[in-house]
């Protein structure tokens, strides 16, 4: 009788770890994965100073906190300026659905105030971004959204609602933008009003300013491009971080995505609410670098 005690008190310790941590503090599960990233530390900066810091993620807060309270959560955003950490995390405990933001990663050269606010909505997706989701403990009680799909979702709607109020033709007129990302924006938005093309733009931008940094973090000497897709094909989803280009294409493909971003997505089925190959659709598309379509969605 103690033996089955003691399983199932371990059975519920596994569980109650699985469902209550998706990116633990310990950096191995965060934003980026457990990389010797020493070498990253430079007496060069980002633009990003505390008071920008404290903007966006106030920005993140004031959007998101009544969706997950729909949705049954309660936001907390730990806000840690004075750390020096490279990466940021997502957490759950009981009703408090946590994103731990660090001002080491803001800080970093790579860093634009948009792809700080896009590793908000990343830390946000695992929350809420929809299937697939991560593994968890004989496949049950996952409730986050896995590495893939939070960057995906992170461009795809948490970026739109976050620049939804911009003078989004200003900003990206003010940006250096690469020509082939904004080719492609005004490809999968024709028809569409200028400011859906300009958001796409940011979020392609904030997406590269993001790949750079996972660059320097692997330290591979190949900087991931829009034009030059990562052409590995999975035979089968991967819940992990993707490759740095293969992360780039994830978020490309989240800005490309002209699905209505109050269109909300499924928590399991992983066609609703974004786009997809089985309806046609070409541009938008998460990419098969990491995902594997359901038969029913190739």
């Amino acid at each position: 009788m103690k033996k089955i005690i003691s399983i199932l008190g371990l059975f519920t310790f596994l569980m109650l770890t699985q469902q209550v941590k998706a990116c633990d503090e310990n950096g191995i599960t965060g934003f980026v994965e457990d990389v010797d990233m020493e070498h990253m530390f430079s007496m060069e900066k980002s633009d990003i100073d505390k008071e920008e810091f404290d903007r966006i993620l106030d920005k993140v807060g004031e959007i998101y906190t009544p969706i997950i309270k729909e949705k049954g959560g309660n936001l907390n955003i730990v806000r840690l300026w004075d750390s020096e950490t490279l990466n940021a995390y997502a957490q759950r405990s009981g009703k408090t659905w946590k994103i731990s933001m660090y001002g080491g990663l803001a800080r970093h050269v790579s860093f634009t105030s948009d792809g700080f606010a896009l590793v908000a909505c990343h830390e946000i997706g695992h929350h809420i971004g929809g299937a697939p989701k991560k593994k968890s403990f004989f496949g049950i009680g996952a409730w986050a959204s896995n590495e893939g799909q939070a960057d995906y979702w992170g461009n795809a709607k948490c970026m739109r609602r976050y620049m939804l109020e911009d003078d989004n033709m200003t900003i990206v007129s003010e940006m250096e933008v690469d020509e082939f990302a904004k080719t492609q924006c005004e490809a999968s938005f024709k028809g569409f009003d200028d400011n859906e093309i300009a958001m796409c733009i940011r979020g392609a931008m904030a997406g590269k300013s993001l790949a750079r940094f996972f660059q320097m973090a692997r330290k591979s000497p190949v900087e991931p491009k829009f034009d030059t897709p990562d052409t590995n094909v999975v035979t089968r989803t991967n819940h992990s971080h993707p490759a740095a280009q293969c992360r780039m294409d994830t978020y490309f493909q989240g800005a490309l995505c002209n699905m209505d971003y109050d269109v909300d997505v499924s928590q399991s089925d992983a066609k609703e609410g974004v786009c997809n190959r089985s309806d046609d659709m070409e541009l938008g598309v998460r990419p098969k670098c990491w995902y594997k379509p359901a038969a029913s969605m190739l």
